[in-house]
């Protein structure tokens, strides 16, 4: 299975600050969510920002972070996870997130590594607004 993953960095008052997709190649779903959390948390701590909310829909992520012990497959980028989470910042977990959704669908189509964007296209500023206004979009949740 192709996979891939995006996240998004936002001032406090949701404004853009950088972004970024990644095409992973292949995995599994849950491999991706856990890449995407990497990703993410590496550019938000690069930017410079100290205070993060942490978004994701994948129980099956945050259940693996929460209790993977080293013996897991996704142990590797856990550790990572948990590296990250361990530094001077706060954070918090909350569920749906549009922008980094379409960042993943749109990871599939470039190379594969990992793709910083400084400013939004307009279908991401597109994205970025339902998020501001805080517009719910029905989706399935994949575990």
């Amino acid at each position: 299975m192709f996979t891939a993953a995006g996240s998004i960095v936002r001032g406090g008052d949701g404004r853009f600050i950088k972004a970024f997709a990644v095409n992973l190649g292949g995995g599994s779903i849950t491999r991706a969510e856990l890449a995407g959390i990497v990703h993410g948390l590496r550019l938000t701590w690069e930017t410079g920002a100290r205070k993060v909310l942490l978004q994701t829909d994948s129980a099956a992520a945050m259940s693996i972070i929460e209790k993977a012990t080293h013996h897991h497959p996704h142990f590797t980028a856990v550790a990572e996870i948990k590296s990250w989470l361990s530094k001077d910042w706060q954070h918090v977990y909350r569920e749906a997130n549009v922008v980094a959704d379409h960042l993943a669908s749109i990871g599939h189509i470039w190379p594969i590594g990992l793709h910083v964007f400084d400013n939004p296209d307009s279908t991401l500023a597109y994205w970025l607004y339902y998020d501001i206004i805080g517009v719910q979009t029905p989706r399935a949740v994949h575990e």
